[in-house]
């Protein structure tokens, strides 16, 4: 398994956590969503950089 597949598993898990549809994390606001943003324009420069 490379470290792209695993990138990848990691974001689709992420995306999944960060959707405000759960009862329990209806209070959270918008913080999953910017972390997941974050995570994923730090993935983008990594990937244009040639890292990943």
């Amino acid at each position: 398994m490379s470290i792209g597949m695993i990138v990848l598993i990691i974001l689709v898990l992420l995306l999944v956590g960060a959707v405000p549809a759960w009862p329990h994390s209806t209070s959270w606001g918008y913080g999953p969503s910017g972390v997941l943003g974050l995570v994923l324009v730090v993935v983008i420069v990594l990937l244009l950089m040639g890292r990943i």
